[in-house]
């Protein structure tokens, strides 16, 4: 399943308002948005290996090059924001009250939290279990501090829906 041109269409308002909201919340210039290297891409544009079930997006950090550097001295970390189609269509199927933009941004929000904090070196990309387990509920924490004054219509669901992620946290281990 993958995302058709309407639902497309309302996954990049989501990824524009994400990218708006979370550079206002961590006070980022432009420049410094910019200097932050990532893309979001859909199922239309993972590869096999990007593509995962359970998850609505993962975050991969790839090494990126300047094409112009013989030497690769001036290497930096690239990270693609993978939205996984089929799970997040897979959800918004069974679970009739959450809606694809507010539930989009939730997760576009989230992913570029992670991508702020690794690339202020907040959290490590290459974490212990346990410590991705804090680290996600640190981001749910923030993604909620950051959308929960919103008005925007279908958001309180999405809210409600990730609110076991912020608060009790224990219970997810496996």
């Amino acid at each position: 399943m993958k995302f058709n041109p309407e639902q497309l269409a309302t996954v990049n308002e989501a990824v524009a308002t994400a990218e708006e909201l979370v550079s206002n919340h961590f006070k980022l210039s432009a420049s410094q948005w910019l200097k932050r290297k990532y893309d979001v891409k859909t199922a239309a544009d993972l590869i096999a290996d990007e593509v995962i079930e359970g998850p609505f997006a993962q975050v991969i950090r790839y090494e990126g090059r300047v094409p112009s550097d013989p030497l690769n001295s001036s290497s930096f970390d690239f990270y693609k924001i993978c939205l996984q189609d089929h799970n997040i269509l897979r959800i918004l199927q069974t679970t009739p009250h959450l809606t694809l933009f507010p539930f989009a941004l939730y997760i576009v929000t989230h992913e570029l939290i992670h991508i702020v904090r690794f690339s202020q070196f907040l959290q490590n990309f290459e974490a212990s279990n346990d410590e991705r387990l804090a680290e996600e509920k640190r981001v749910h924490d923030k993604t909620h501090e950051i959308l929960c004054a919103l008005k925007i219509d279908g958001l309180a669901a999405v809210l409600n829906y990730y609110a076991r992620w912020r608060d009790g946290f224990d219970d997810l281990r496996c």
